[in-house]
């Protein structure tokens, strides 16, 4: 008897691949808004109806089930019957209580800060100036210091992304020896408390903004670390703190131009103790075609920030050179960043 052939899968047409491709804004929204009305948490003990999750998030009981049918294709939620939706492993990460709490990042990106920006890529595009200056007509960092509420939406952003980052770097990068470590432009302190945890030797200082070294204390005692983390307020283009034996910088270089980029870094070689190096960590782009998330990242930063980019291996030993560093080596991450080790020279 012959054994039955296998079902050949249809694969889907280039037409369809490319609108497939289009609909990246649909999902972006989508995810936005599941994670503002906290859907992910409304899921977490067991499978709920459109209806139950709708009057829990005061929201439309149609527009509730239409938006978990459109994520529920994309694998976030799965529809099990009778307009009843569960959270998926991938779902799992928008519920606030995730160890690698996504939701944050996802309100981000629908948010209006980067939203009404990314409706502009042509003109950074055809300008190589920042659409976010040219819809806000003030630069990003500007804009933050000046609504609270958006800069909320950003900071919570930040350290919902450095659940999972953070813990890559600490794994991949070899922390031991360091004294005293300087989380530059550290946000809420999430990269430098995991550092912390995994050596208890060491000690911290953790830098950034009045406004952002504000959240930094309720997470240093959370984490148990606030006895071995200094937090000082202050601006990177004017100086850093002194004394460290390292300066790391994570999704911080990425955001400038060469010029400030350099202007950052010097700042840091003056402040580091003799023999002192610099990490970076932001994507680094690899050649050809492969696929890589920082390719893509690298359109944020264009339209978004001040000139920022994602760089080349070849581009961050020129920049690390200018500023009075050797790049030593390049260390990737399980994600799609790397730690890019610059001696002082």
């Amino acid at each position: 008897m012959a054994k039955p052939r296998p079902a050949r899968v249809k694969q889907a047409s280039s037409t369809m691949v490319l609108m497939n491709l289009t609909a990246g804004k649909i999902v972006s929204q989508a995810l936005a808004v599941a994670a503002e009305l906290g859907i992910a948490d409304l899921l977490k003990d067991s499978a709920k109806s459109a209806a139950d999750i709708a009057r829990a998030a005061n929201a439309s009981e149609d527009g509730v089930y239409r938006v978990l049918r459109a994520l529920a294709s994309v694998g976030l939620f799965a529809e099990t019957g009778e307009r009843r939706f569960r959270l998926t492993p991938l779902g799992k990460l928008l519920r606030t209580d995730s160890p690698e709490a996504l939701g944050g990042y996802a309100r981000f990106v629908g948010h209006e800060s980067t939203w009404r920006p990314w409706g502009e890529l042509r003109h950074s595009v055809r300008t190589g100036e920042p659409a976010f200056d040219q819809v806000f007509a003030m630069p990003i960092f500007e804009y933050f210091a000046k609504m609270p509420e958006a800069a909320a939406i950003f900071d919570a952003a930040m350290t919902s992304i450095s659940t999972f980052e953070s813990k890559a770097v600490a794994a991949a990068y070899d922390f031991s020896g360091i004294g005293t470590l300087v989380d530059v432009a550290g946000g809420h302190g999430l990269l430098i408390t995991t550092i912390l945890k995994a050596n208890r030797k060491m000690g911290g200082i953790l830098f950034d903004l009045p406004h952002v070294t504000a959240g930094a204390p309720a997470l240093l005692q959370s984490r148990g670390v606030a006895d071995r983390c200094q937090i000082v307020s202050g601006d990177f283009f004017e100086s850093v703190p002194e004394g460290g034996d390292a300066y790391l910088m994570k999704h911080i270089i990425h955001d400038w131009d060469d010029e400030r980029a350099i202007q950052i870094l010097k700042n840091c070689h003056r402040a580091m103790r003799s023999g002192g190096k610099v990490l970076i960590v932001d994507a680094v782009i690899p050649p050809g075609n492969a696929a890589h998330f920082g390719k893509l990242l690298d359109l944020e930063m264009l339209v978004l920030t001040p000139r920022g980019r994602e760089r080349t291996r070849v581009e961050f030993q020129n920049l690390l050179k200018r500023s009075g560093f050797r790049l030593r080596r390049v260390v990737p991450t399980e994600t799609h960043l790397s730690v890019v080790e610059g001696a002082r020279a």
